[in-house]
């Protein structure tokens, strides 16, 4: 079981007051849509869309949004080393999956008619 230190306390009950602080700023807006309901929608969702900035900012200040931040900073700097498929071998891979499902849903239509045509021969349901 891993202890707590006191920092790791500290940032816990930190995040811990940030997440109820962004439950609270998203119900607030939620209540306040309908409350405004009458109007306009284009500032109600200017509102709604700074609020949710607001809250993402928040969020983001958190050891769990550092983390996922982290991570797409990562999975970023790993797509750029993908080596993506040319257009030729994407139609070239793609006509194959093609012919082998169309293979493999004939064989599949035939076994299944000859399996049909066998049972109706034992039941007496065919000639």
């Amino acid at each position: 079981m891993k202890l707590l230190k006191q920092s790791d306390h500290k940032t816990s009950s930190a995040d811990s007051i940030k997440w109820l602080g962004i439950l609270v700023l998203l119900t607030c807006g939620i209540i306040a849509n309908f409350y405004y309901a009458a109007q306009p929608f284009y500032i109600r969702l200017v509102a709604g869309l700074l609020l949710t900035a607001v809250a993402l900012f928040i969020a983001f200040q958190t050891q769990k949004g550092k983390q996922l931040l982290g991570f797409a900073r990562e999975s970023q700097v790993e797509m750029r080393k993908v080596v993506w498929p040319t257009r030729q071998e994407t139609i070239q891979s793609t006509m194959i999956v093609i012919g082998v499902v169309i293979v493999v849903g004939l064989m599949l239509w035939g076994i299944d008619s000859f399996l049909l045509w066998l049972v109706g021969m034992f039941t007496g349901q065919r000639g």
